[in-house]
């Protein structure tokens, strides 16, 4: 089986990684070409565009920056629906929406292939451990194909339903981060008010009912002044974006992510977008 991947970026090159070393032969393409010269170092094959790595690929993974890149790769002049893709499973990894991973579906199904939309939750950690959170959306035929190779990239995989429900999940996934970002940091600025040792106050928070995954993976890059991007804050903005115009839809009003979408948006503006999510804490820690 080839598998395609397009989108090798801080969590597409450590997924491809991961692939390589099952022994699945990887084609590989992203816009900066220069993001995949390692991976073909490595064994990974370089192709030109969408279209040319979906005809020499089985299954094609996309995980590219935002609804409209995805809409692009799927749908542009040399995207992935430009070529046959009869029998092949589309798998985008993208947090994108909901409606948009609707359209592919039924564009795969009416081209005789299928689409599973499949976001991730785990960060640069959970992708290069290959621990990640997979959660899909799409037909039980498909995500039974491609249960295999996600059980090489991933730790906790599930199929959530239809088309879109992967989507729907991740949006629910990046509702509760938002909380728990907004929880630790608050955290952290009250505990330094407090004059507490931070390492101490976490590793006691750990032990409770206090304990989270963003604490656990992102308070010691705090504590080091590590601000790299495990996720970027420009696509976390543009997640809480996507969930709040989800739950708009729904008539449901949810003010801790509109909190969180504002604080980030607000630091965006200061010109920390290509920054890790952990620099939230900028905005109390100047």
């Amino acid at each position: 089986m080839k598998i395609g991947f397009i989108g090798t970026g801080v969590m597409g090159a450590a997924i491809v990684r991961n692939l390589m070393a099952a022994d699945y032969s990887v084609n590989v393409y992203n816009r900066t070409q220069s993001k995949t010269d390692a991976l073909v170092a490595e064994g990974a094959v370089w192709y030109d565009n969408p279209k040319e790595i979906t005809a020499a690929s089985d299954v094609v993974f996309t995980m590219v920056g935002y609804p409209s890149d995805v809409e692009e790769t799927y749908y542009g002049p040399v995207g992935i629906f430009a070529t046959d893709v009869t029998g092949k499973i589309l798998i985008d990894m993208t947090t994108s929406t909901p409606t948009l991973a609707e359209k592919i579906g039924k564009t795969a199904a009416e081209k005789g292939g299928e689409a599973l939309d499949a976001p991730v939750s785990g960060g640069d950690v959970g992708a290069k451990n290959g621990t990640l959170t997979i959660m899909t959306g799409g037909s039980k035929e498909a995500y039974d194909v491609a249960l295999p190779i996600f059980e090489k990239i991933g730790k906790t995989i599930s199929r959530q339903g239809n088309s879109g429900a992967g989507q729907h999940t991740k949006m629910a996934n990046q509702i509760m981060i938002a909380g728990t970002m907004l929880g630790m940091s608050e955290m952290l600025v009250y505990a330094k008010a407090a004059g507490l040792d931070l390492q101490d106050v976490m590793a006691a928070l750990g032990g409770g009912g206090a304990a989270n995954w963003s604490m656990q993976n992102y308070g010691p890059r705090i504590l080091k002044n590590d601000f790299e991007p495990g996720f970027f804050i420009k696509h976390f903005i543009k997640d809480l974006r996507i969930a709040l115009d989800e739950a708009k839809k729904m008539q449901l009003d949810l003010p801790m992510t509109t909190l969180a979408e504002k604080l980030y948006d607000r630091l965006a503006n200061e010109g920390l977008e290509n920054e890790g999510t952990q620099a939230l804490i900028k905005y109390w820690w100047k």
